[in-house]
């Protein structure tokens, strides 16, 4: 089990803007960020290497694991220090046998049934939602409040809670046992993502 301080996961959104997302991902940091995921669904794949480098020296730079979704060439070929599966994507015990023992593996789970196997086919952490109503992932089947809880009872491994976090929401979760709030919108798009990084860690662990 590679152990990683769960508590406020940060999600990247598009990157139009590279200096701009740079920039909100540092200050996130600052703001006590404890992992970041580049999400890049569009990007072309030497785009996402290039950006994933850029990112990669940020993260290092405050020693914040870097996690990257889906592409496990990508991570691979940039060292990450994991990869992020859904459903859908490469399965998680095949992942874990090209990425081996050492990195860390995270696997998006909407039920009991897919937590299970995800924990027993070597994932490190489950990634659970959407726990609210989310702009940034159409396709995100919704769980309540009641199945998060089940999902974190049911597996020894720890659970982040992702979709629609915000100031407004995040405190609705902070008694269901999971290991961390997964946001994407309420820092990416924030005026102030290291404030907004401050008050939602200040939720959490209140």
């Amino acid at each position: 089990m590679n152990s990683i301080d769960l508590s406020l996961y940060l999600v990247t959104d598009n990157s139009d803007n590279v200096e701009k997302f740079l920039n909100t991902i540092e200050e996130a940091i600052k703001g006590g960020v404890t992992v970041v995921q580049i999400r890049e669904k569009t990007a072309d794949t030497l785009d996402f290497y290039n950006l994933a480098l850029k990112v990669k020296e940020i993260t290092a730079k405050y020693n914040v694991p870097l996690i990257i979704n889906d592409r496990v060439d990508i991570a691979l070929a940039i060292d990450a220090d994991g990869v992020h599966v859904g459903q859908s994507d490469m399965p998680c015990d095949v992942t874990r046998k090209l990425i081996g023992q050492n990195k860390i593996l995270g696997v998006s789970a909407a039920t009991i049934n897919e937590a299970k196997k995800a924990e027993s086919d070597g994932a490190d952490y489950i990634g659970t939602g959407a726990v609210f109503p989310t702009a940034t992932k159409d396709d995100a089947p919704s769980v309540t409040k009641e199945e998060l809880i089940q999902i974190v009872d049911s597996i020894d491994i720890p659970v982040v809670a992702i979709g629609g976090i915000n100031l407004d929401n995040a405190n609705q979760l902070t008694d269901t046992g999971i290991a961390g709030l997964s946001v994407v919108s309420a820092i990416m798009s924030s005026d102030n993502p290291k404030k907004s990084s401050e008050e939602l860690l200040n939720i959490f662990n209140s």
